[in-house]
């Protein structure tokens, strides 16, 4: 049985791993390049092919994946100049990008007047899990649509939970990386004010891991802390502060109130503001001490 030919989008921190499960599971995979090449490069020793712009890869795919930054890159390689609309046949496309809720199901609409589905699919877990085909999947879109890509998502997710109709999955998400983004805003927070007291990253965690406070998230953030493994979290503190900022748009065009998103959002504000974008979450902690007068 000849298995849907899949293009991919994005082979990114979190793609390259997507990526490469797919072709391993037997889909003929279509790639493409961006700023570095070193991943479609590795994709096409192992089989896949190369397409050169978003419309070319429409043009020989039925289903494509994006695994892009957020709303303004989708949008990009969706919708603009050569992008994946532009080919005028009908597809899916899987937006596993954390993206703006109300940008997602505007764009599904105006997608679907040209026999365009989108299916919103973010993800859950560290670029590990995709590596090793355990991801989260938040998915979004009507069930006979996500039952049809359900095949591709198993490639690269450990589970694989739908939300409802398109956009629940992006809004899931954000849900998702406000818990994840607060916690790292409390790991930093009072691990600088435990330092302030004489208690060391040493003696905190002797006291949280394996209590109720423990969590997977904890021992990530914590690997860095205690063991500088850069690798730990590879995930931009420039990335939580655009979740964070998706966040809080989506609970103004609600009228909600969310003290707490403002707070988290403050405080990867602070950490890109001052230039530190590019490092990992995890390195929040090292930024909030510096702040505070310590090392």
């Amino acid at each position: 049985m000849t298995k849907t030919a899949v293009g991919f989008i994005g082979l990114g921190l979190m793609g390259q791993g997507m990526a490469a499960n797919i072709l391993a599971k037997g889909h003929p995979l279509v790639g493409m390049a961006h700023r570095n090449r070193t991943p479609l490069e590795a994709l096409v020793a192992k089989g896949a092919s190369e397409a050169t712009s978003p419309r070319e890869m429409a043009e020989r795919c039925d289903v494509i994946v994006l695994c892009v930054t957020g709303s303004p890159e989708v949008l990009a390689v969706v919708e603009g100049e050569g992008g994946i609309a532009s080919a005028g046949r009908p597809l899916t496309i899987v937006d596993c990008s954390t993206s703006d809720p109300s940008v997602t199901t505007a764009l599904a609409a105006r997608l679907a007047q040209k026999q365009i589905t989108l299916i919103d699919a973010p993800l859950g877990r560290t670029p590990a899990d995709a590596a090793a085909g355990t991801l989260d999947v938040m998915v979004g879109g009507a069930e006979a649509d996500v039952a049809k890509v359900r095949p591709i998502l198993d490639c690269f997710a450990g589970r694989v939970i739908h939300t409802g109709p398109t956009g629940t999955g992006h809004t899931m998400k954000l849900l998702n990386n406000f818990l994840s983004m607060g916690y790292a805003a409390l790991y930093a927070e009072a691990l600088m004010l435990g330092r302030k007291a004489g208690l060391t990253p040493e003696t905190f965690d002797s006291v949280i891991r394996g209590g109720r406070m423990d969590c997977g998230f904890y021992q990530t953030f914590f690997r860095w802390v205690l063991e500088r493994d850069p690798n730990a979290h590879k995930f931009a503190m420039r990335n939580g502060f655009k979740d964070m900022s998706y966040l809080s748009a989506f609970a103004n065009a609600a009228g909600a109130a969310n003290p707490m998103g403002a707070a988290v959002r403050n405080a990867f504000a602070l950490a890109v503001g001052a230039g530190r974008g590019e490092d990992y979450v995890p390195m929040l902690s090292d930024f909030v001490a510096e702040a505070n007068g310590l090392k």
